[in-house]
């Protein structure tokens, strides 16, 4: 801020201003259900934009996915150039559900783009959706 408090003449006022980061790390979410059908594919997009630089080297992505037998699945992080990252690749035998928070080097990836959660049902017999997923950089 800046007060005059007499008139004045020849006098130049320069400044500068630098935007912030935005106050550290963002989430960004979709929480739109996706549904899994047997033997298929499925993805759940989240855009970035308005960022700069990479992702950290600790990204939380964590997923909710409702399935009535996790073993069928493998679920993948896609970063907005392709770069695969396996979240879970057909464990947990018939137990239900990959629900958690897993945490990627995701330091050569751009934030910028869309980011896609990717499920791969491997089997019949069991459907499920996907119920919400989230990343934080």
């Amino acid at each position: 801020m800046v007060r005059g408090y007499s008139a004045y003449s020849g006098v130049t006022l320069s400044g500068s201003y630098t935007a912030g980061s935005g106050g550290g790390a963002q989430t960004y979410s979709n929480t739109t259900d996706y549904a899994i059908a047997d033997n298929a594919t499925v993805e759940s997009p989240i855009p970035v934009s308005g960022r700069s630089g990479n992702a950290p080297s600790g990204t939380p992505v964590a997923v909710d996915i409702r399935h009535t037998y996790r073993g069928d699945l493998k679920v993948d992080l896609v970063a907005p150039d392709g770069s695969v990252y396996v979240l879970h690749n057909r464990a947990g035998g018939s137990a239900d559900n990959v629900i958690g928070t897993y945490t990627l080097n995701l330091s050569s990836e751009p934030l910028n783009g869309t980011w896609r959660l990717r499920v791969n049902d491997n089997y019949a017999g069991d459907t499920g959706y996907i119920n919400s997923w989230s990343i934080t950089f």
